[in-house]
């Protein structure tokens, strides 16, 4: 190591080390305001609102500029503590915040991940639920819901059918924290079981549910989400690493097929945030003993990392007019898998996709106008932390001043429950015959 690395290091703040215990309301606060104070160029402490009782959902960025969204750079969000007794998940993020703001400037890999990515995590969404424990059991506790005893699992609008609960405080200040950033990909953390749950939670005929699964259009990027993250734990993969009936190959699994629920956030993130999200049980018991908090730091780590520098894979850019004016709220999707709530650009003019290596077409719709075409080859490896940039420059004359919004929020109903015919991904298949299989033997 140079002099100037020496240098360096002797130079960047310092925080204090973290320890491996659970730490309650009071102590989180200070942690991250901490956090906030002593890295301030690349971290930013915001509240998104309150609980029930009045506690902060506090959410602190990471990333070049934490304060604003910049343009070119994604935006991906881990979330714990849905559940309150669920503890791991919010300790593995205080610690993984701990790790991104102490490795900076140490670790290139760290660096470029932080220059190229903002990363939002809120370590608690539940705060009161988790207060309310006072007896840690591994399968059940008092403050699995929040203080008004509402499943914030089951709280949100639900795209298969109706769901007809009263809004939580949580679970509002959420959507409209989704609705303020231009979110790509996400995680939620949970516990109980190990594995990793990708979507729909829920689901109609249409989307597999005689196979006993429920698959997005984007099904290839899921599973492949899923993997990432499960392959770098070593006990994520193991055959029923919890000792279950569950049966979840190579430690994932589809969510409907594990148990159908209704009103969950990860299936709210896709529909209606454009975000691809997913679910991460980490851990048996619900909440362990504080003694056991290193070694699932261990088993977490890598893949904690691993799976936001999947917010890089796929295509990205901006949609252009011919005068080079950025077009907001225009629908662009991938031919083959379009969404029922289409995908559109944000207030810049800016569109992510994610997509795994391959060659597709994405199909640009302006409201009036033809739909414009553009084939795109996503290499095998992702380019230095970047997704590949593909400009869209639209053949229009003149500047469009206004876009008529057909659709500019797609209502927050059951979207599905009307939808017929089966896309390819539900039709029946020598894999959807081995799944309905295990679903009969073993559910």
């Amino acid at each position: 190591m140079g002099c100037a690395s020496v240098w360096l290091g002797l130079l960047l703040p310092m925080v204090a080390a973290l320890d491996f215990r659970y730490h309650h309301q009071q102590e989180m606060e200070a942690f991250l305001k901490k956090v906030a104070q002593d890295y301030s160029s690349i971290t930013h402490l915001h509240s998104i609102g309150k609980s029930v009782e009045g506690r902060n959902l506090w959410v602190l960025v990471v990333g070049r500029s934490p304060k604003e969204h910049e343009i070119g750079i994604p935006e991906f969000k881990y979330v714990a503590n849905m559940h309150g007794d669920e503890s791991v998940g919010r300790e593995l993020l205080l610690h993984l915040i701990e790790y991104l703001v102490t490795s900076n400037g140490r670790d290139p890999e760290i660096t470029n991940l932080i220059n190229s990515t903002r990363i939002h995590i809120m370590p608690s969404m539940n705060p009161d639920g988790f207060e309310a424990v006072l007896n840690p059991d591994c399968f059940y506790n008092k403050g699995r819901e929040n203080s008004n005893s509402y499943d914030l699992n089951r709280n949100f609008p639900d795209a298969f059918e109706f769901n007809n609960v009263s809004r939580q405080p949580e679970t509002v200040a959420v959507m409209k924290w989704l609705n303020t950033e231009t979110f790509v990909l996400s995680a939620n953390l949970h516990g109980g079981a190990l594995v990793a749950s990708y979507p729909f939670d829920n689901g109609v005929p249409a989307t597999g549910t005689l196979y006993s699964r429920s698959l997005t259009p984007d099904d290839d990027v899921f599973q492949y989400l899923a993997h990432t993250y499960a392959s770098k734990n070593p006990d994520m993969t193991k055959r029923k690493p919890c000792k279950t009936k569950l049966e979840s190959p190579g430690g994932i699994v589809n969510g409907y097929f594990w148990y159908p629920l209704k009103g969950g956030m990860q299936d709210y993130n896709y529909i209606w945030a454009q975000c691809f999200e997913i679910t991460l049980e980490l851990s048996c018991c619900k909440y362990p003993r504080e003694e056991k908090l290193p070694g699932f730091w261990n088993d977490n780590k890598d893949s904690l990392l691993e799976y936001i520098k999947q917010v890089h894979i796929g295509v990205k850019g901006q949609v252009f007019d011919q005068n080079e004016t950025p077009l907001p709220n225009v629908i662009v999707e991938v031919q083959d898998r379009k969404h029922i709530c289409p995908y559109r650009t944000n207030k810049f003019g800016e569109y992510y996709l994610l997509l795994l290596p391959g060659t597709y077409v994405i199909e640009v719709t302006v409201p009036g106008h033809n739909p414009h075409l553009t084939k795109v080859t996503i290499p095998p490896k992702s380019q230095n932390f970047s997704a590949l940039k593909k400009d869209i420059l639209l053949p229009f004359r003149g500047q469009l001043d206004h876009i008529p919004e057909s659709n500019p929020l797609c209502p927050m109903i059951p979207l599905y429950r009307d939808l017929q015919g089966h896309s390819v991904a539900t039709k029946p298949s020598l894999f959807l015959f081995l799944v309905t299989l295990f679903h009969i033997l073993f559910k």
